[in-house]
């Protein structure tokens, strides 16, 4: 899943109208932003499933994907929004970053561990929704089928309002 964590982040700009755009979409793709350099350093990978692509890839990022990762993540991200936008906006951006982690349970294989490093070789964790391609791309679509409604319908209600404000009326026919 990747597009499917940008319909996260629109749906939640409908409720949180204060917090920048930007910083909804990069909370979604934290965790991803972390795997990069994790990456590029050897640390994390991701393999090919035979032919690969779409949902054919196992995902080795056994810190920013650990669920403790994803924590600590998840509590960084809070803490620096909140020290921005107040305490509300850093709750709401540590949702959203922790979203990432939910929704690529649903998806991923069993590769998420529990601790950073999977300390303790304890069980690794994954629905396995990726096992069905046209159901995990159905479950994306809807995410962002989904996250666009809600941000369409919040900039349709501003639109209106402005306009309400300046006096003028819309043609809505």
């Amino acid at each position: 899943m990747f597009a499917g964590h940008f319909g996260v982040a629109a749906a939640v700009k409908n409720k949180a109208p204060e917090l920048p755009l930007w910083s909804l979409l990069v909370s979604t793709q934290l965790l991803d932003i972390a795997f990069v350099p994790f990456n590029l350093a050897g640390i994390e990978s991701m393999e090919p499933i035979g032919e690969g692509g779409y949902a054919h890839m196992m995902i080795y990022a056994f810190y920013t994907h650990s669920f403790v990762g994803a924590l600590l993540l998840t509590i960084l991200a809070a803490c620096l929004a909140g020290v921005f936008w107040g305490k509300k906006s850093g709750t709401i951006i540590g949702a959203v970053v922790f979203s990432h982690w939910i929704l690529d349970l649903i998806v991923h294989r069993p590769d998420l561990p529990i601790l950073p490093g999977n300390t303790g070789n304890l069980p690794l964790l994954g629905f396995g929704l990726w096992e069905s391609v046209p159901l995990s791309i159905l479950i994306e679509f809807l995410l962002i089928a989904v996250g666009s409604f809600f941000i369409s319908s919040m900039l349709f209600s501003h639109q209106v309002l402005n306009a309400e404000e300046k006096g003028l009326q819309l043609d809505l026919s």
